[in-house]
């Protein structure tokens, strides 16, 4: 299979292009600083652009791929409002090149609280969070509006807190709803499940709870 992964020198987007390439998919990784980006395979192909802004300047990024994966988001609060502008020019580009499979990284706050949450993390800790980075969350908003507004095949796949943990492919998942108890998962077990979704019918056009 051949895929294109944006955000490819974040956390989460290295290791969709290390388990892809251990899967023994064909990847292309975007970077714009290729000094940030160390992984490394045979077929890997390291696609360099800071026109993030050109749905053209990306054309030769996803035509014939299979699926584009994106690991695009802000890195803190003072990037609040890049995520939405950069997926928009990812749409345009696969809409140029008719590439229809998407699936990227959104969060958890976006969703229904579930119910029987418990207590501290329904009624404390997801409101102090939500509040916290309200930019964040509204810039991921409109980026799944545009998602609901394009012709692409898309999933938004919404875990919350990340955590820097070795892969388990052990998580849970929930279609349209998120996860009771699920506070944390490891970004790459995000990759995992990204990559995993990319043939899953039953999660096209929709967004996707996953933790541990």
């Amino acid at each position: 299979m051949k895929i294109t992964v944006f955000g490819a020198t974040g956390g989460i987007g290295q290791e969709i292009v290390r388990q892809g390439l251990a899967a023994g998919h064909q990847v292309t990784a975007v970077v714009r600083d290729p000094a940030r980006f160390t992984v490394t395979g045979d077929a890997l192909d390291v696609f360099t652009s800071s026109l993030l802004d050109d749905p053209e300047a990306l054309r030769e990024a996803v035509a014939g791929r299979d699926a584009v994966l994106s690991g695009l988001g802000a890195r803190s609060r003072k990037d609040a409002g890049i995520t939405a502008p950069l997926t928009r020019t990812v749409l345009r580009a696969m809409e140029l090149t008719e590439v229809r499979r998407l699936l990227v990284v959104s969060a958890a706050p976006l969703g229904p609280v579930p119910q029987g949450e418990p207590f501290l993390l329904g009624r404390i800790v997801t409101p102090l969070v939500k509040a916290l980075l309200k930019d964040i969350y509204a810039d991921l908003k409109v980026m799944e509006e545009e998602l609901e507004r394009s012709a692409t095949d898309w999933t938004s796949v919404r875990p919350p807190r990340l955590m820097n943990r070795p892969v388990t492919g052990v998580y849970r998942t929930a279609v349209e709803a998120n996860l009771r108890g699920g506070s944390s998962i490891g970004r790459a077990d995000v990759a995992h499940a990204m990559l995993a979704m990319i043939h899953d019918p039953a999660v096209v056009k929709h967004a996707v709870g996953v933790a541990y």
